[in-house]
């Protein structure tokens, strides 16, 4: 039991909305957090390799410069659909 009844606490969000917003969130972040993840398999893995790791390190460099364009680009897209899930 915790410090309050489920009643008598307020439900900001329900959890269609909770979900939406999470979803929200995660399509604008995964593009951030895989190409992070790119660099650390590379950095630890991807070196050693001899074709792959120049076709790892060009498409990580890529991935890398366009990352914060499309991120900045869909901020009003994101900012937008924000609202709309905002009670």
């Amino acid at each position: 039991m915790g410090l309050v009844t489920p009643d008598e606490a307020p439900e900001y969000y329900s959890d269609e909305l909770a979900r939406a917003r999470l979803v929200l969130y995660s399509k604008r972040y995964r593009p951030l957090a895989f190409t992070g993840a790119g660099w650390v398999l590379f950095l630890t893995l991807g070196r050693g390799i001899e074709l792959w790791s120049g076709v790892f390190f060009g498409t990580l460099l890529v991935a890398t410069l366009a990352t914060p364009l499309l991120y900045f680009l869909g901020s009003a897209k994101f900012n937008a659909e924000l609202s709309r899930l905002t009670p």
